[in-house]
């Protein structure tokens, strides 16, 4: 177990429309939300990038200048904090996230561990959206941790469900990755693993002894208990406006700062502290 809890914050997301709700676009927004959860205790902020044009900001961007803009502003607002960069993308064509992954050369990426089918049925029994898989083949995968060799980034691998929890032990055994290890447990997709904290100790035991590992938690308020699961386990901590709006009380929030505050307090719980920045990067290993 890791004494220290290390906070990541999820700022933004990929599609969440700013019309609806309150998640950042522009490098001053992300700066500003991310200076909110630096200041609550994340450790960490994950990015996505978004179409910078007027009325555009719900599309996400590949835009290595809009990747650099946004790195310096959080940077600038919150001394030492580590960025953890989305790679995530469905297709066979995917060289605008591996050219910002080798051209900004951030702390942490995002490393999809394995494939899903990204699916979710409506209370009126049709598909929320059309069947799509989410493909992450192990050629793409390798792409994706050659450039993350190359720019001195620490892969973070996302791991959907069960299966693919394990995949990343074959690529440590296959020679595909020998670097420091980190899983995200994501839970809460509705094709994916649920958000169930019983689910914890059978990844525990899938995942590499060796490695880090926290939860990305999705849903609403029903999130918590594995969020407070996951402190008292040993796992380190991730929320913030991609993955809930909600606390657990079911208020909706505004900020990103009100969401780490309630999983700060998971921690404290747990009795564990808070990793400050300086402490996160000896804990995973980041050099840069």
């Amino acid at each position: 177990m890791s004494d220290k809890a290390v906070i990541t914050c999820s700022l933004n997301g990929v599609l969440t429309d700013p019309k609806q709700h309150h998640v950042p676009v522009t490098p001053e927004q992300m700066a500003r939300e991310a200076r909110a959860a630096y200041d609550a205790g994340a450790a960490i902020v994950h990015i996505h990038l978004r179409d910078q044009r007027p009325d555009k900001g719900h599309l996400p961007s590949w835009d290595v200048a809009v990747s650099r803009e946004i790195q310096q502003a959080i940077r600038e607002a919150c001394p030492g904090v580590i960025i953890n960069h989305t790679s995530g993308t469905s297709g066979p064509h995917y060289e605008g996230p591996l050219a910002c992954i080798r051209e900004t050369r951030p702390e942490i990426a995002a490393c999809n561990a394995g494939s899903l089918n990204y699916l979710k049925v409506k209370s009126d029994n049709n598909w929320a959206w059309p069947p799509m898989m989410f493909d992450n083949s192990v050629e793409k995968i390798q792409d994706f941790l050659a450039a993350m060799r190359d720019a001195g980034t620490i892969p973070e691998f996302e791991c959907f469900d069960v299966g693919i929890v394990r995949c990343v032990g074959m690529y440590v055994q296959t020679g595909m990755y020998d670097g420091p290890l980190e899983y995200n447990f994501v839970m809460g997709v509705a094709s994916g693993m649920p958000a169930d904290p019983e689910l914890l100790p059978i990844l525990l035991k899938l995942k590499r002894p060796e490695a880090h590992w926290q939860v990305t938690a999705i849903g609403r308020s029903e999130i918590w208990p594995l969020h407070q699961a996951c402190a008292d386990l040993g796992g380190h901590l991730r929320t913030g406006l991609e993955d809930t709006f909600y606390l657990a009380n079911g208020e909706k929030v505004t900020s990103n700062g009100q969401l780490i505050e309630e999983i700060a307090g998971c921690a404290r719980r747990a009795g564990r502290e808070i990793a400050s920045p300086a402490e996160a990067r000896k804990i995973f290993g980041v050099l840069n």
